[in-house]
């Protein structure tokens, strides 16, 4: 019996614009913010998420973060949004441009294929 390859971690990028309301905060209002309003609510919905935080307002007006997402499978990514869309993190302190979903390499696995767009030097 062929054993069945674990499903690979689903990652998004949420393109995200900072609210007036955010920036009105100090730095360390923010951080409270995020560690006492943000953060508890994903801990207690979903395991198995990561995340990395890029800021891009040097470079875009439109998008002022990207937040990369990693979930072990698409069941911890649906809990992930469902925790963010119930804190203020959700349009009160960011506004949520984009969201881009997808799988690492998924066209090499889908043909059985060692991935040749990811490059390690």
């Amino acid at each position: 019996m062929p054993v069945a390859k674990p499903e690979p971690p689903v990652t998004a990028f949420m393109l995200v614009k900072t609210t007036p309301e955010w920036l009105a905060l100090t730095v360390q209002e923010r951080l409270d913010a995020f560690t006492t309003q943000v953060l508890p609510a994903i801990e207690a919905k979903t395991t198995g998420v990561r995340s990395r935080f890029y800021d891009t307002e040097f470079y875009s007006a439109h998008v002022t973060d990207v937040w990369v997402w990693e979930a072990d499978d698409h069941r911890a990514y649906q809990l992930l949004i469902d925790a963010l869309r119930e804190t203020p993190f959700w349009d009160r302190y960011f506004e949520i441009v984009d969201l881009l979903v997808g799988i690492e390499n998924g066209y090499a696995r889908t043909y059985g294929l060692e991935p040749v767009a990811t490059i390690t030097t």
